[in-house]
């Protein structure tokens, strides 16, 4: 009898059939109406399948995890403790990747010498492109730091439910979601179980149904994935690449370093664990992000494989990886420092070190507000240009590379968040009084 092949391995496979068959179509039938027709009416759709199918879990997912999380403390005040230790972790690591992102720009800088011939070639359209005008109307229309953080507390919290995945929604969206589970589980924790004992196992059974839901979903990813990344190879030219080649490289290489260095060494001398064994237990994890873009969508595939492989407290797993999907985005902070002073170079704009360092914390704010889903960065990234007076139209110079950009920070993002979840279930483990009880949700 023939051994199966694990789902992660077959999601890879997919991966690599949709990439090469992708870029043999952009290299032989660039241009071609038959594959545009395929993209249109084959792939995508395929592929938004399978999206969609996840995406349509994310809202009880994320309201029953935190809320049964939250319950399940022994101390409901020692949540706060948790809670501040994931914030602490998230504030200095993404500062880490922000500041290794712009000493690589500074030092390779990657948009100095661009000829200006090249530069009016890749200009001379941003005026009229839609997408780069969304973009900027979205940006324009941000709002303060006090109202963000005013606006995470819901006025209804089922309208920000409804609107979650709306990019031109102003409301608090996910956040104002996460912050009505919190307290409904602090509720729950403090309410006699007698009267909550029925509700506390409707939420039990449907956590369970919707974890059934992503077994079904997760045996499209495959064929989803390769759709996906078939309709974004067989778009993608390569001249743009090539112009940009240096702040890929630039990119990618921060990215990495964040990923190997500063990740593994908070894994081998805080965690106590080997990084290539670590690494390799989320593997699975690891190809969905790339290949999703999505730390929302990979969600219930961090919290499963931190749960079941790295055996963290699944209240922890819970907790952490679903409020990190949205707040803890290390990856995308470096995508946004790197991207700024990119565009600045590009433009012959000579940041100060104040105006970097202005650069550097609203990297740090952008990446925590920004939306866990493909393409959720960019208006954060022309917020930031703003401020610092770069023009916003210069993020039209790098929408031709963002996707497979946001594929490879979308995995740092995943795994800075299980890298914290495995960290603070070692330290609640080590603590002389563990904020967790013992019984969990098996």
């Amino acid at each position: 009898m023939k051994q199966k092949l694990p789902l992660h391995t077959k999601i890879f496979i997919g991966l690599a059939v949709g990439l090469i068959a992708g870029l043999l179509c952009n290299i032989f039938l660039n241009g071609s109406e038959e594959v545009k027709w395929v993209v249109s009416n084959i792939a995508y759709p395929a592929g938004q399948v399978f999206l969609r199918m996840i995406f349509m879990i994310i809202v009880p997912l994320i309201f029953t995890a935190i809320v049964l999380g939250v319950a399940d403390f022994s101390d409901i005040h020692k949540i706060g403790r948790v809670g501040i230790k994931s914030l602490l972790f998230t504030i200095i690591i993404t500062a880490i990747s922000v500041i290794i992102g712009i000493t690589l720009v500074n030092v390779i800088q990657p948009g100095v010498g661009i000829s200006a011939e090249n530069r009016d070639a890749l200009m001379q359209t941003l005026s009229n492109n839609q997408a780069v005008s969304n973009i900027i109307t979205t940006a324009k229309e941000s709002k303060s730091f006090v109202q963000i953080i005013l606006d995470i507390i819901p006025r209804n919290p089922f309208v920000d439910i409804v609107n979650a995945f709306d990019p031109n929604y102003r409301g608090g969206g996910l956040l104002s979601l996460m912050f009505f589970a919190l307290l409904f589980g602090i509720a729950l924790a403090v309410t006699k179980p007698e009267r909550t004992e029925t509700l506390t196992k409707m939420l039990q059974g449907v956590y369970d149904v919707v974890m059934k839901i992503i077994d079904f979903a997760m045996k499209l990813a495959p064929y989803g994935v390769a759709a996906l990344i078939f309709s974004t190879a067989s778009q993608l030219g390569f001249q743009i690449i090539s112009t940009l080649a240096q702040y890929i490289f630039v990119v990618m290489a921060a990215l990495i370093i964040h990923l190997l260095v500063t990740y593994g060494a908070i894994i081998k001398l805080a965690v106590k664990k080997n990084p290539v064994e670590f690494f390799n237990n989320i593997s699975e994890v690891i190809v969905t992000a790339f290949s999703t873009s999505s730390s929302n969508a990979t969600l219930p595939t961090s919290i499963r494989v931190t749960t079941e492989k790295l055996k963290v407290n699944k209240d922890i797993s819970n907790f952490v990886l679903t409020v990190g999907s949205t707040a803890n985005q290390n990856g995308t902070a470096l995508y946004e420092g790197i991207t700024v002073l990119f565009l600045a170079q590009f433009y012959g704009i000579d940041l100060s070190l104040a105006q970097q360092l202005m650069v550097v914390a609203l990297s740090i704010i952008a990446g925590i507000g920004t939306a866990g889903v493909p393409g959720g960065s960019l208006p954060m990234v022309v917020m930031v240009l703003q401020t610092v007076g770069v023009p916003a139209e210069g993020i039209g110079i790098i929408l031709g590379v963002d996707r497979i950009l946001d594929m490879s920070r979308t995995v740092v993002n995943v795994s800075g968040d299980i890298v914290l979840a495995t960290w603070v279930d070692k330290t609640e483990k080590e603590s002389p009084s563990p904020a967790l009880s013992p019984k969990g949700r098996g």
